[in-house]
């Protein structure tokens, strides 16, 4: 039997290190991915003649337009290329010879993209595969991006006599000495963990492995009887919600007068690549309701979880309510998934090749660093984040002012192996969640369990947890006074909106009976928008759902029950790089 098995390890062995190797020409992409999609067009377009001869003709039209075009700028002094491509909508992109080749640009990108959609037979996610390649490819060949096809730059170093060139390249060596050593730039350490952000004074009144606890010191003389335990997600670090004062939800609640714990994971290295979702699970959250209910003894918890610290909140609510555990008064979900069928364009980056390299990769580092996550995310909104800051940074020798978001964007956190392995592999790759499959310690975790009172969160523009997959919720779980809210803006910005957000709206709406739904474009369709931020709205359904008398604040920690008072907030967890 050894001798059976030997070879079968020293061939998992190979395959490993090759996809090891494969990993760091390819940017951690499987590369057999893109050529499957790519050869799925192919022989489907081959069979598919009215295609074939729609893509030649729509190739003549945009040739012909093109060349309709030059000979026309030649002549004319301005004519506006591209319309409705906010790229080239200056005035000096309106000038011969800027304008053809914009216009230029334009036709053969929509014939590209039109040549790759749309052909009969092509499998939907090598559908989406090809318009993700499409829409990458076209961002990198952009004549905006370049010094030499862009007047507005030219322009610009002819005014600046080529000094905005000479702040770029130092940005440039800023950045790539930054690259190397894993610092971040001068002006981001401006915002300093503890004093500019995560600064809402507490205490940390609880450690373990994997969590700090931490108390907020209350503000107010009389509180509201039940606390507030936040979840964040274990991908960032958890000040997202706690950034300057007037971009923190934490503080925000603190003055309404709730008493709130929040979650602080530890920042994991390559000790810790065998920590799974089980451990997640006890030593984060069953361990912080332990902790919170002894601090604040027979009062329900209104529990909250973000992004993937949501998903975990809802398999934990639902295995406490399995066992007959009622501590938990309400959740509350922020752009937080549990059915995975729909995880929009993040499915571009989750199949079992991808993610059999991605292991690979893991395996060997013991954790996904959080340069391998940033950088797929980019991706996903190349124009955004690549293309733009790059000109922007490297061209015209401007740096975006820092804020306190793009601070906490820098301070990257890991995932452990074995984690990040069950969690694309059991919820995004197999939907085990919601197909009531996924187990924890063997017991299988039913979300209709889940009868607490509820209020769901989802972002307009949110390409991490799409809103129609966060509106799933409503049919996975069966609680009678349940309220939907979709905000403007994305998956972070949307979630940190300010009590007060001049530029927010959100459209809100409760159902009093389980199972009671609407379709998403439905609802959507049926709630009127309102004008600004979610959090006032959010606030109120606390204090609708909590007991009307107020009283004194909880001492920080309760050393009686073992829990002292450990550190001050942001605690230790939070700082570890």
């Amino acid at each position: 039997m050894n001798t059976d098995s030997t070879p079968s390890r020293d061939s998992d062995e190979w395959a490993r290190a090759l996809r090891v190797q494969l990993a760091t020409i390819s940017g951690g992409l499987a590369p057999d991915v893109y050529v499957n999609a790519w050869w799925d067009w192919y022989l489907n377009l081959g069979a598919a003649p009215a295609k074939q001869a729609n893509i030649a003709q729509d190739a003549f039209a945009k040739a012909l337009d093109s060349w309709s075009f030059a000979l026309r700028a030649a002549s004319a002094e301005t004519l506006a290329p591209a319309p409705g491509d906010p790229r080239f909508a200056g005035e000096a992109w309106s000038k011969w010879p800027y304008n053809v080749i914009a216009q230029g640009y334009r036709n053969t990108i929509d014939w590209w993209r039109d040549s790759l959609a749309g052909v009969p037979g092509v499998a939907p996610e090598n559908a989406r595969t090809l318009e993700f390649m499409a829409r990458n490819a076209a961002e990198l060949i952009s004549p905006a991006n370049y010094l030499p096809s862009n007047p507005d730059l030219l322009e610009a170093t002819r005014v600046e006599s080529g000094q905005n060139l000479v702040r770029g390249f130092k940005h440039w060596v800023e950045d790539v000495e930054a690259a190397l050593t894993g610092k971040t730039s001068a002006d981001l350490d401006r915002f300093v963990v503890g004093r500019d952000v995560a600064a809402t004074p507490g205490k940390v009144v609880m450690r373990n492995d994997l969590v700090e606890l931490i108390q907020y010191t209350p503000q107010t003389e009389r509180v509201f009887a039940e606390p507030i335990l936040i979840v964040p997600a274990w991908i960032m670090k958890y000040y997202i919600l706690d950034l300057s004062p007037a971009n923190s939800l934490v503080k925000y609640l603190v003055s309404q007068g709730h008493t709130v714990f929040m979650l602080s994971w530890k920042n994991p290295d390559a000790g810790d690549r065998d920590l799974g979702m089980n451990d997640y699970l006890r030593l984060g959250i069953a361990d912080a309701v332990d902790a919170v209910a002894r601090i604040v003894p027979g009062k329900g918890i209104h529990a909250v979880g973000y992004c993937i610290g949501g998903t975990l909140l809802s398999i934990a609510a639902a295995d406490f309510a399995a066992a007959g555990d009622r501590r938990l008064a309400s959740v509350t979900l922020l752009a937080a998934q549990q059915d995975f069928s729909e995880p929009g364009e993040l499915s571009l980056f989750i199949s079992p090749s991808q993610l059999d390299m991605l292991e690979a990769v893991m395996q060997r580092a013991g954790v996904l660093k959080s340069e391998q996550m940033g950088g797929a995310f980019a991706l996903l909104r190349a124009r955004d984040l690549l293309w733009a800051p790059a000109v922007n940074t490297y061209l015209r020798g401007k740096r975006d002012a820092p804020n306190d978001l793009m601070a906490w964007n820098a301070d990257g956190t890991r995932m452990p192996c074995r984690m990040h392995s069950e969690y694309l592999r059991g919820l995004y790759l197999d939907n085990a969640l919601a197909r009531g499959e996924f187990r924890v310690d063997g017991r299988l975790v039913d979300l209709s369990r889940i009868t607490v009172p509820m209020f769901v969160v989802g972002t307009e523009t949110d390409h991490v947890a799409p809103w129609r997959s966060v509106y799933k919720a409503r049919e996975l779980t069966r609680s009678d006074d349940y309220t939907f809210l979709l905000t403007s803006g994305g998956h972070n910005a949307g979630i940190v909106s300010g009590p007060a957000h001049p530029r927010r709206r959100h459209r809100v709406r409760t159902w009093s009976t389980a199972g009671e739904t609407l379709p998403p474009q439905t609802w959507f369709d049926t709630t009127a928008p309102e004008a600004g931020s979610w959090w006032p709205v959010w606030q109120r359904w606390l204090v609708k759902h909590s007991d009307p008398e107020l009283i004194a604040p909880p001492s920080l920690g309760c050393p009686a029950a073992g829990l002292p008072p450990l550190a001050d907030a942001p605690g230790t967890y939070v700082l570890q790089k």
